[in-house]
């Protein structure tokens, strides 16, 4: 009697011994400013003195005895580590740059506006480009398709590898 042959073991992790709902793999993309647990409900940003209150941040007026954490975006820009990465470049991009850029900071003002934690953190000029760097991996792509539809061009996006970024080139 000849005994089967065994087929190799499986390249990724089994799934015995799990508890129901447990995932095998965890997620490719980990934010580390994303908060581990919700905040104390109400809490205050001391720096951009937006609200934590109803589960999201907000804009608003903070009421008396509110706790004081510095929010995700604030902690971004305080540790000088931006998610998303705009590039603006191109002939048409450096010959009606002012209009670009106004439309840019246009569409910057109402993303923050309506996301508190979707921020522009600084634009850098160069003579040939512009790179704008952002709190989220959000913004740069809304910006992109906003000067895309008012000035035409083309973009490309690229996600970061296992981390939460995102590179968005726009070219005119």
């Amino acid at each position: 009697m000849t005994r089967p042959k065994l087929s190799p073991k499986a390249p990724f992790p089994s799934a015995a011994g799990m508890r129901p709902g447990q995932r095998v793999f965890d997620a490719k993309q980990h934010d580390p400013y994303q908060a581990a647990g919700k905040y104390a409900e109400p809490t205050v940003c001391p720096d951009c003195r937006a609200i934590f209150h109803a589960g999201h941040w907000q804009w608003g007026d903070a009421p008396q005895g509110a706790q004081q954490t510095r929010c995700p975006a604030c902690r971004r820009i305080h540790d000088k580590l931006p998610a998303g990465w705009l590039t603006l470049g191109g002939a048409q991009f450096n010959a009606h740059r002012a209009d670009v850029l106004a439309h840019l900071h246009k569409v910057a003002a109402r993303e923050r506006e309506e996301h508190p934690l979707n921020r522009v953190m600084a634009i850098e000029e160069g003579p040939d480009e512009v790179v704008v760097t952002t709190t989220d991996v959000h913004t740069p792509q809304r910006i992109a398709e906003a000067l895309k539809r008012q000035h035409h061009g083309d973009f490309d996006i690229r996600y970061g590898l296992d981390e939460y970024s995102v590179r968005v080139h726009w070219r005119a």
